[in-house]
């Protein structure tokens, strides 16, 4: 019969998806196993046992989770006691007992129920059998018509109250049925007009729930939308037949409207059924990744904390992923737990073996404590302020201490150091003004400074620091100048020693030019001795670049590599000058012979060029630092 609805297939996919929402939204995964055998216990007092399925599972899930995590949490305590793991033994619960006897409780009502679903069926099945015999002898009747087709009305009433019968028996009694009550229709050839206006009633109800069926196709759910078209199909069988012209076309609509919503529900299952594989191999990946971590041989505190710091990253992205198939799902989560464990087992060995350094540690920090309190009432708050802060780097130098100790020791020197800046805050709570005033001095200072760099004569590297110590005496700007106002200072200085550098240079080749003769003076070996040297030291200078550019690569993985790959080019930058002016002095050598006539000026001007050189090379390092 074309009308026949529901297979063992869609059963089966209805079983699936119970299971699946069961894995993937549990309420009860946050509560104890006593919890839930109360929660159990109410739930088989208070409700039909036939509505508890989808809870007891839930519950099953939660209860024997909760006891693996309480296991697991004993073995953890009993390993970081100083327990040895094959030692260990889980301490006795008589939580399981309970909970295993309120199952079987459980199966019982619901088998009993079954039972008791099964024997309702049967009967279901034996009344409708007696309402198809009692529509057969209908046409035997001596009644008139109208007496008779008030009895067939009320035989289609009590087909409808009979109930469900057996799942294997439905379409041939179905069948039977509608065979039977066409065969009423033919027989008794009742009054058109009264059969029309049944045929079309049944049409109207047939259209309404092929609509009905039709609307779920827009349901969200494609779980919902097949309960609820299971309902559809219920109703649909047990409403009477429509004019055959119209049959075929009403049942192919409100077929192919169930066609849709039963694959929306199969490519669902479908679609569960990929992600928890893409699950799998996502949960692969990350053992994997655990697992090379703990084969890995740490050798330091800071190496091990990184190591966990990974670790727990990993678990957090564990958590996030979904359920693997059923058969892989707790497999998968063993070998996961298994490596994290094996990680922090070694992590344990190794920090036992650390037990008198981290002894060591602690008196280190207790030492440091007792410096930062004898600092907290000081008032000189720049040197304080420094001094606290070297404190605090000399903190993060020291490796762990116990667990016993290393909160209160860390909240005794926090308070010192908060004690210190609280009361440094108080202080220059009341700056703003005075702020303000340095921001003006500092700007004048920059004015002076821009026009001593357009002036562009008797520059010195004194003139060069003494604006720096003026700028430092101001004081403090206020705080979202500060940034501005120092890059444009550093970039005025910078300005001032390109031009101190130009002019020692310019200087420096010139002395240069007037000592070759005291150096030709010496003859051609004299020369060579010279050149020989200058060579040499450009040799070193691009060993000293090579170092340097090498070094580079290695600056880009540490936690400061801007300014420390600035400074390297800084310094590769200068060499590159000095190799520029060296080769200068070569060029020199090599012309032909001159001969100015040395004086005594032109030996203090020589010496005077090398001063100044060191003096602005030493100055460049002091604004690099200061950067």
């Amino acid at each position: 019969m074309q009308e026949t609805t529901t297979t063992t297939a869609v059963g089966a996919a209805a079983e699936t998806e119970k299971s699946a929402a069961a894995e993937n939204a549990n309420p009860y995964a946050n509560k104890t196993q006593a919890e839930l055998i109360d929660l159990l216990a109410g739930m088989l007092e208070e409700r039909p046992v036939q509505n508890l399925r989808g809870d007891v599972e839930a519950i099953k899930i939660a209860f024997y989770k909760a006891g693996r995590a309480e296991i697991e949490a004993q073995r953890t305590t009993f390993i970081e006691n100083g327990g040895a793991v094959e030692d260990f033994a889980p301490a006795a619960n008589d939580c399981e007992a309970k909970f295993k006897a309120l199952l079987l409780q459980y199966r019982e009502k619901r088998d009993a129920f079954a039972n008791r679903a099964e024997e309702e069926k049967e009967r279901a099945y034996a009344a409708k059998l007696q309402i198809i015999e009692e529509v057969k002898e209908l046409v035997n009747g001596n009644e008139t018509l109208g007496q008779t087709f008030n009895t067939f009305r009320e035989l289609q009433q009590r087909w409808k109250d009979a109930g469900i019968v057996p799942q294997e028996k439905i379409k041939d009694l179905w069948e039977t049925y509608h065979h039977h009550v066409e065969n009423f229709y033919n027989y008794i050839k009742i009054n058109k007009e009264l059969r029309d206006l049944d045929l079309k009633k049944n049409y109207e109800a047939k259209t309404e729930l092929a609509e009905e069926a039709e609307a779920l196709m827009l349901e969200p759910s494609a779980t919902e939308a097949f309960h609820k078209l299971q309902t559809l199909h219920e109703r649909w069988r047990e409403v009477g037949p429509v004019a055959a012209e119209v049959k075929e076309a009403l049942w192919d609509r409100f077929k192919a409207a169930s066609t849709q919503i039963n694959k929306r529900h199969q490519d669902y299952f479908e679609g569960i059924k990929a992600e928890q594989k893409q699950n799998l191999a996502l949960k692969t990946e990350l053992c994997e990744k655990v697992e090379e971590l703990a084969q890995s041989g740490y050798s330091s505190h800071k190496e091990w904390n990184a190591a966990s710091e990974q670790i727990i990253e990993i678990q957090k992205v564990w958590k996030t992923i979904g359920f693997a198939p059923k058969k892989d799902n707790t497999k998968i989560y063993e070998r996961f737990r298994a490596a994290c464990d094996r990680f922090f087992e070694t992590k344990r060995a190794f920090y036992q073996g650390m037990k008198s350094e981290i002894a060591d540690n602690l008196q280190a920090k207790l030492d440091l404590c007792v410096q930062a309190e004898a600092l907290q009432e000081s008032e000189d708050w720049k040197a304080t302020t420094d001094a606290l802060i070297a404190l605090q780097k000399k903190w993060k130098e020291i490796g762990a201490t116990s667990r016993k100790h290393s909160e209160q020791v860390w909240k005794r020197f926090r308070a010192a150091s908060d004690r210190f800046f609280a009361r440094k805050a108080e202080h220059f709570g009341n700056q703003d003004s005075q702020f303000a005033e340095n921001l003006t001095r500092k700007e004048s200072l920059l004015e002076e400074m821009r026009a001593r760099l357009q002036e562009k004569t008797n520059l010195t590297f004194d003139t060069i620091k003494e604006y720096q110590r003026r700028w430092a005496e101001i004081g403090f700007v206020p705080i979202k100048k500060k940034e501005a106002i120092q890059a444009e200072f550093r970039k005025v200085v910078d300005g001032l020693f390109d031009l101190l550098r130009g002019e020692e240079r310019e200087r420096h080749m010139r002395n240069f030019r007037e000592k070759i003769a005291q150096i030709q003076e010496g003859g051609a070996k004299r020369l060579g001795q010279e050149r020989e040297r200058i060579q040499a030291k450009i040799r070193q200078i691009e060993a000293d670049i090579q170092i340097w550019e090498n070094n580079i690569g290695f600056f880009a993985r540490s936690k400061n590599a801007e300014g420390l790959m600035k400074e390297v080019r800084n310094k590769i930058e200068r060499a590159k000058e000095q190799i520029a002016q060296m080769t200068e002095k070569i060029k020199l050598l090599d012309r032909p012979a001159q001969k100015p006539v040395p004086t005594e000026e032109t030996a203090e001007q020589a010496k005077a060029t090398e001063t100044t050189e060191a003096e602005a090379d030493g100055a460049a390092m002091q604004t690099a630092a200061e950067e």
